[in-house]
C-alpha cells in the first residue's frame, strides 16, 4: 500500500499538492524504481475523482487505501475503501479499479476481454479484473476469509459515458464486479452509501492490513485437483488475459480449421506454470486433446507424479519437448510448452535413431504438432548452451509458416513474497539490468539475509523448517558431482567448504539411502539434506531458499567476474564462448535466488564477495541470524 488515510484527509493532501509526491516516494521505496509517467498521470486524474465522490456522499471518514498490495503477489488494487456497513455494523470493504477510458468494447470472441484504442491487444475487462481482486483477497486475507460478503468490487470508469462502454457488462455483474461510469455518478454515490456508513473506517482498515495472510497455494500441492477436478488458482490481470487468449485461439482454430501460436513471457514467479496448469485442466475437463511439455526432466517427472497420482491418463498428459519428432502435424488441438526457454536447436540426442536425425528445428516440431501451440518462457532463465527458446525465435518460426502469433507479457509476480523490489534487486545485483547493484531496502514482503558460513546457512534453514516452513539449499555448479553411487552406499559429500560438506542432490531417477531422486528433490521433504543445482531447482519454489554462490562468480574491483575454470558444469565446452558462459552463470544465480516464497539466505565462498553482499544487504554489519 502506498498511502492510507480518511477520504477527508486524502482530499486535503490533494489540495496541498503533497499526495502525489508521497505516493511517488513510497512507490520508489517498495519497488526500487520510479513510477512510469502514465501511472503517475493516472493517480493525478483518477484519485481525486474517487475521493470527491466519497466526500460528496458524506463518507469523509471512510478510510482510503491507495495502491493496496494484494497478499503474496505484486499486484495492486487502485483503491480499497474500508468502513462500516450501515445496516449490519460489520466491517465493509470495496475494491475499486479506476479507469480513465472514455471508450471500450468487449472483444468479439470473449467478453472477459475488451478492446481499448490505447492498447495494441485486448486487455482484461475491468469488471473481471476487480472481480479477480476480490476473489484473491478473500482467499488470502484472514480479515475477510470466510466472510466474502464483506468485500465488494467496482470498476469506476470516470471519463466514460454509458454509450462509450456499452457491452462491457456482457461479462456479467455481481457483488464482486460492478461497473459505473461518469454518466452514472449519482448511482455510484448511492452505491457507496448503501455499503459504507459515515462512521470512521479506521478499525476496518486496521483489521484488513493486519489480517493474517493465508498460505499461498504452491503449484505442486494442488496440481492434481487443478487438472482433474476444479480451478484452484485465481488468475489476475495479464494471467487471465493469457489464459483467455489461448482459449480464444482454440475456439477460432476449431471454427476456422487453422492454426495460431501464443507466446506468454514473464520473469520468475509471474505465474507461467500456473497458467499452463490452469489451461491443461480446463482443456482436459472439456475433453479437448491437449498435452503439457517441458525440457526439464525434474519438472515433468514431478508433474507426472503429483498431478497424475490418481489417474494414469493424467500422467500421460505430461511430455518432453523431444517427444514429437515423429508426430503427425496437427494431431493435437493444443500443446502447452512450459519452461519454453529450454527449447533446444533440435530434438536429437545420442539415443536418437539415425532415421530420425533430420536436423529439423525443435521449435518447428512443436509448432507443427498442434493447432494452437502455446509457449511460456523467461529468456533470463536460459542456463545451458544450446537453449534457444526466445520470443523472437518463436515469432520468426511462426512467421515462416504464415501463422499469426499472439504475445502476452506478464509483469506481476507471485514468488518472492510478491516483492517487485526483491526481483529488481536480484537482476541489478547480477548485472542483468543496467545500473549496477543497489543496497537492499527491506520491505514487508520478502526477507533477505547473508550467512557468514555454510554452517550458519544450514542452521538458519533448519530453524525455519522447525517453524513449519519448507526450505532447500542450492549452489552454483562448482564442485565435482559423483553421478554413480554403488547400491547400499550413501551419497558422497561432494560439496565441500572447509569442515562443512554435503552431497549434491541424487543424480538419476532412483532414491539413494533415503534421499529422493533428482526430479523430486525440490518437493520431497527428504530433499533438504542435499544441495540442489540449477537443473533440479529450476521451475520449482519453496518457502525459504539458501543459495551458495561458488567461486565461478566473484566480486572484484567494483564488478562481477565470472571464472569459467571454477565451474564443473559439463555443459560448458571449450568451444562455448566466454560471453555465453558469463551470461549463463549469471542466469543460473538469478534462477537460484528467485526460488524462495518467503525469504532467501545467501552465502558466498569468496570473502570479498561476501563482504560486498553484506554491504548491500545489511549495510556492512554482520546481522545476527535467529534460528
Amino acid at each position: 500500500m502506498l498511502f492510507r488515510d480518511s477520504a477527508t484527509a486524502v482530499a486535503a493532501e490533494i489540495l496541498s499538492g503533497s499526495l502525489f509526491l508521497r505516493l511517488t516516494e513510497q512507490f520508489v521505496h517498495m519497488h526500487g524504481y520510479r513510477p512510469g509517467t502514465s501511472e503517475a498521470r493516472s493517480w493525478e486524474r483518477s484519485i481525486p475523482t474517487l475521493v470527491n465522490a466519497l466526500n460528496d456522499a458524506g463518507l469523509g471518514q471512510v478510510e482510503v487505501l491507495l495502491e493496496y498490495a494484494l497478499p503474496l503477489n505484486s499486484k495492486r488494487v487502485d483503491a480499497v475503501l474500508a468502513g462500516v456497513h450501515p445496516e449490519t455494523g460489520e466491517h465493509s470493504y470495496i475494491a475499486v479499479e479506476l479507469k480513465q477510458w472514455s471508450q471500450a468494447a468487449p472483444d468479439e470472441d470473449d467478453p472477459t476481454l475488451c478492446v481499448v484504442d490505447a492498447y495494441a491487444r485486448p486487455v482484461l475487462n475491468p469488471i473481471e479484473q476487480v472481480r479477480g481482486y476480490c476473489r484473491y483477497l478473500i482467499n488470502f486475507n484472514g480479515a475477510v476469509a470466510g466472510n466474502g460478503h464483506r468485500v465488494r468490487g467496482v470498476a469506476y470508469l470516470h471519463n466514460a459515458t454509458e454509450y462509450g462502454v456499452a457491452g462491457l457488462a456482457e461479462v456479467g455483474e455481481d457483488s464482486h464486479g460492478e461497473l459505473f461510469t461518469q454518466q452514472r455518478r449519482g448511482e455510484f454515490l448511492d452505491y457507496l452509501v448503501t455499503h459504507l456508513s459515515p462512521a470512521s473506517g479506521a478499525d476496518a482498515a486496521d483489521a484488513l492490513l493486519n489480517g493474517k495472510v493465508g498460505p499461498s497455494k504452491q503449484l505442486m500441492s494442488v496440481a492434481a485437483q487443478e487438472v482433474c477436478e476444479r480451478e484452484e488458482f485465481v488468475l489476475l490481470d495479464e494471467q487471465k488475459v493469457a489464459y483467455r487468449t489461448v482459449l480464444g485461439a482454440v475456439q477460432r482454430a476449431k471454427r476456422g480449421d487453422h492454426k495460431e501460436v501464443v507466446v506468454v513471457g514473464g520473469g520468475p514467479g509471474t505465474g507461467k506454470s500456473v497458467i499452463a496448469l490452469s489451461l491443461l485442466g480446463e482443456l482436459y475437463r472439456q475433453g479437448v486433446p491437449a498435452l503439457h511439455a517441458t525440457g526439464s526432466s525434474s519438472f515433468t517427472t514431478t508433474m507426472r507424479k503429483v498431478a497424475g497420482a490418481r489417474k494414469r491418463e493424467v500422467r500421460d498428459l505430461f511430455k518432453y519437448f523431444n517427444s514429437f519428432m515423429t508426430a503427425e502435424k496437427n494431431s493435437l488441438d493444443v500443446l502447452i510448452c512450459d519452461e519454453a526457454h529450454r527449447i533446444r536447436e533440435t530434438s536429437a540426442n545420442r539415443y536418437t535413431r539415425a532415421e530420425h536425425r533430420t536436423g529439423r528445428p525443435q521449435i518447428e516440431e512443436l509448432i507443427d504438432v498442434a493447432r494452437v501451440p502455446v509457449f511460456l518462457l523467461d529468456e533470463h532463465q536460459v542456463v545451458r548452451p544450446g537453449e534457444m527458446g526466445t520470443v523472437a525465435e518463436i515469432k520468426s518460426a511462426a512467421a515462416a509458416k504464415g501463422l499469426q502469433c499472439h504475445v502476452v507479457s506478464l509483469d506481476s509476480q507471485f514468488r518472492c513474497g510478491g516483492s517487485d523490489a526483491y526481483l529488481r534487486w536480484v537482476v541489478r545485483l547480477l548485472g542483468l539490468e543496467a545500473g549496477g547493484p543497489v543496497e537492499w531496502d527491506p520491505d514487508d514482503r520478502m526477507q533477505l539475509t547473508v550467512a557468514e558460513t555454510p554452517q550458519e546457512l544450514e542452521s538458519f534453514l533448519e530453524g525455519r523448517r522447525a517453524q513449519g516452513y519448507g526450505a532447500r539449499m542450492s549452489a552454483g555448479y562448482c564442485w565435482p558431482w559423483t553421478k554413480k553411487v554403488p547400491p547400499g552406499q550413501s551419497l558422497p559429500a561432494d560439496v565441500v567448504m572447509g569442515d562443512w560438506a554435503r552431497p549434491w542432490n541424487v543424480f538419476g531417477d532412483r532414491a539413494v539411502a533415503g534421499a529422493p531422486p533428482a526430479a523430486l528433490w525440490a518437493t520431497d521433504p527428504a530433499g533438504f539434506g542435499q544441495v540442489g543445482c540449477v537443473y533440479t531447482a529450476q521451475g520449482f519454489e519453496y518457502d525459504w531458499s539458501g543459495v551458495i554462490i561458488g567461486p565461478d562468480l566473484v566480486w572484484r574491483n567494483d564488478q562481477w567476474i565470472t571464472d569459467r575454470t571454477a565451474s564443473k558444469d559439463p555443459v560448458f565446452k571449450k568451444s562455448t564462448p566466454d560471453a555465453d558462459v558469463d551470461r549463463l552463470i549469471r542466469n543460473t544465480y538469478k534462477v537460484l535466488l528467485t526460488r524462495g516464497m518467503v525469504g532467501t539466505i545467501v552465502y558466498s565462498v569468496d570473502p570479498e564477495t561476501r563482504t560486498k553482499l553484506r554491504q548491500l544487504v545489511t549495510g556492512g554489519q554482520t546481522a545476527p541470524l535467529g534460528v
